[in-house]
């Protein structure tokens, strides 16, 4: 039970981490996962600065910055809330239990995924560029190489972060726990 039902849908180091802490996924494929999304995304951002060079210098190389005009802490919350939409909707949208109850049709989880990080790149695009994907924002840092892009580079790591385990523990202990709960409620009175 993973990301998009199978291996090959994990390229947010935050997802792999929510669902790390949820227990979907190993610590060693965790880690393996991370460095490949990172590796992907440095070959990926070459790829964009080798074939579109004007594009690239034109828009920084897709670093993420903090806008002007917004502080550190503003920039951190919103990388936080906008990574626990994105990885609460993919825990929701992928549940086995919730799509054999509510859904006819489990191939449409990746509709509101993709809604959902539409939704969090309108919020957050004019504060920080939207990272809610530490890999993008670490490979478009080392391959545009400035001063700013690594400015703030922290934020893009440490809010998804935060907004992942967020949204895992309230997915888990939350959510779960009270369906457990209503469960054996309902088990005790039959």
């Amino acid at each position: 039970c993973c990301y998009c039902n199978f291996e090959g849908g994990h390229i947010n180091p935050a997802v792999t981490v929510g669902l790390f802490l949820a227990r979907k996924v190993s610590l060693v494929r965790t880690v393996l996962y991370i460095v490949a999304q990172c590796l992907g995304a440095i070959c990926g951002c070459g790829l964009v600065k080798a074939f579109q060079s004007s594009y690239y210098t034109r828009y920084g190389g897709g670093a993420n910055e903090l806008a002007d005009g917004y502080n550190k802490g503003t920039g951190l919350g919103a990388e936080i809330i906008g990574t626990f939409v994105l990885v609460y909707t993919v825990f929701s949208a992928t549940d086995p239990k919730r799509s054999a109850r509510d859904s006819h049709i489990p191939v449409l989880a990746p509709l509101p995924i993709g809604f959902a990080v539409f939704m969090v790149h309108l919020a957050t695009i004019p504060i920080t560029g939207t990272g809610i994907n530490p890999a993008r924002s670490f490979g478009a840092a080392v391959i545009y190489n400035q001063e700013k892009a690594w400015d703030d580079q922290w934020i893009f790591w440490v809010g998804p972060m935060i907004g992942a385990a967020a949204a895992a523990l309230y997915h888990q202990f939350v959510l779960r726990a009270a369906g457990i709960k209503s469960l054996g409620s309902f088990r005790s009175s039959a």
